[in-house]
């Protein structure tokens, strides 16, 4: 009977052991996706389809800023919106991942100060629906390998709208 009730007992803890394991893994995976879902709000905005939306809908994010994920050329991207920024503005580590060529030096007044990088174009640049080609831009020393800035060089072509939380981006009313 001891041979059994240790065996059972072997079982018990590996049953309790596998449901701590599967408890930890999920409830690490749910708060990940809780943070990213705080950090990121408007994260589903690069699964949209070009030309199928009137206005874009975003929400602030915990720190108040407007983040979202768009694609540049194709390729995914964390997009900081910056209605005070002149250019897209991409890092140099992330214009060598999208294969970017560089158009010139220029120098650029930052809240961190006056800093040189370089200009460029980018192909398309896309956000919930909207795709605009051609679109100027700036590979800036300083930014985050991972957040580029979606500038003027993008937003000007479309009414932009802010209320508290809120910012909504519909294509520009032509004169």
């Amino acid at each position: 009977m001891s041979r059994q009730s240790g065996s059972i007992r072997r079982t018990g803890m590996g049953m309790m052991l596998l449901f701590w394991v599967a408890f930890i893994g999920f409830g690490s995976w749910w708060l990940h996706g809780f943070i990213e879902t705080q950090r990121n709000p408007n994260a589903h905005l690069v699964n949209a389809v070009t030309g199928a939306e009137e206005s874009i809908v975003l929400e602030r994010n915990r720190s108040g800023h407007f983040v979202a994920t768009g694609r540049i050329n194709g390729e995914p991207v964390d997009f900081l919106l910056d209605t005070g920024a002149t250019y897209v503005a991409v890092s140099a580590e992330l214009a060598e991942r999208l294969g970017l060529e560089r158009a010139g030096a220029a120098w650029f007044n930052t809240a961190n100060g006056r800093v040189r990088g370089d200009m460029t174009w980018l192909d398309e640049v896309s956000l919930g629906g909207f795709t605009a080609a051609e679109v100027r831009g700036s590979i800036s020393p300083g930014l985050g390998d991972d957040m580029a800035l979606l500038g003027m060089s993008f937003l000007n072509r479309f009414d932009i709208e802010i209320r508290d939380t809120r910012m909504v981006l519909r294509p520009a009313q032509q004169p």
